[in-house]
């Protein structure tokens, strides 16, 4: 069983984890593995205010663009505000 997936190595890692453990398991769907790297991650350890998009919440997001295995970032916000 899989509760949730960290690095403090390389943590674009998480990303590819996330968008590929649909395909490896059939336990999750991308809503799901998504959620292993950002909301039950964040519970984890405390950090109660991020990992979803809900009211109340930061708003940390990251919009990705996904070309057969290819990955790339395109905009990121933090705290509502985009950043990059």
């Amino acid at each position: 069983m899989l509760d949730l997936m960290s690095s403090d190595y390389v943590p674009s890692s998480l990303l590819m984890a996330a968008l590929r453990l649909p395909f490896e398991s059939d336990k999750y769907d991308l809503p799901a593995a998504m959620c292993t790297v950002s909301k039950t991650a964040a519970e984890a350890v405390g950090l109660n205010d991020r990992g979803e998009i809900a009211v109340g919440k930061r708003a940390d997001i990251i919009q990705v663009h996904q070309a057969g295995e290819a990955v790339a970032v395109r905009g990121v916000w933090s705290g509502g505000r985009r950043v990059a």
